[in-house]
């Protein structure tokens, strides 16, 4: 008796074609790993489009159950990350036109006005909980004000910045003309300082804390230097 042939992937890079070969033999460790690599992307992309938690992680599983069932329909023509991509984003957009039925996120206006990246604080002061809780603070700002970008340039900048897809890959996901991309990806930067330039004051009112602990141990050191202990 013959076996099935495996399904042809054509132009999957060759981490790609080794894990869905080894996925559609239901290779468990291979589905861990797809699954490991991609879970932020399409987390990110789903709460870019839905601004909810809840439904991300939803969109998200409904992206694997999809994929890995309709696995021998990958041929390779983009890499495996960018066609998950699109199903995420097909899930979570199809999920916000049943919410609000008639609105066309790709028709808004474009813009070219352009500002710089907005980097996220890191976490590296576990012993300072001050500053820790300030970087927390400035964090919800600038994802609030993430969430506030009006949905055609909230996907561009959730694509393009915080996934770090090129120019290209987003236009491909989000049926967009490469220089749409771009014009898109300026104005939101745009929106975005001025929105958290806005919001941010009453946050750094609190920045460079100097209390808690640091405060405590300075306190103890010129005690000590002065002789009370």
């Amino acid at each position: 008796m013959r076996q099935a042939k495996a399904p042809q992937i054509v132009a999957a890079t060759g981490g790609d074609t080794e894990l869905v070969r080894r996925a559609l033999g239901r290779d468990e460790a291979a589905v861990r790993a797809i699954i490991a690599a991609n879970n932020r992307r399409l987390y990110r992309l789903a709460r870019g489009i839905l601004r909810n938690d809840a439904e991300a992680e939803d969109v998200v599983q409904e992206t694997y159950v999809r994929a890995f069932t309709h696995l021998k329909d990958f041929r390779g023509d983009s890499s495996l990350a960018t066609w998950l991509s699109r199903i995420a984003m097909n899930e979570a957009l199809g999920r916000l036109r049943r919410r609000r039925s008639g609105v066309e996120w790709s028709s808004l206006p474009e813009g070219t006005l352009e500002a710089q990246i907005i980097q996220f604080p890191l976490s590296s002061a576990a012993d300072d909980p001050e500053k820790s809780m300030a970087q927390r603070e400035i964090q919800r700002v600038v994802e609030r004000a993430i969430d506030e970008l009006p949905e055609a340039f909230r996907l561009v900048f959730v694509t393009r910045v915080l996934e770090g897809m090129n120019v290209e890959e987003t236009a491909e996901i989000l049926k967009l003309k490469p220089e749409t991309v771009k014009t898109r990806l300026h104005r939101a930067r745009s929106l975005l300082r001025d929105n958290v330039e806005k919001k941010i004051g009453p946050v750094v009112m609190e920045a460079f804390p100097f209390a808690g602990r640091r405060c405590e141990r300075l306190t103890d050191a010129v005690l000590r230097r002065l002789g009370f202990s």
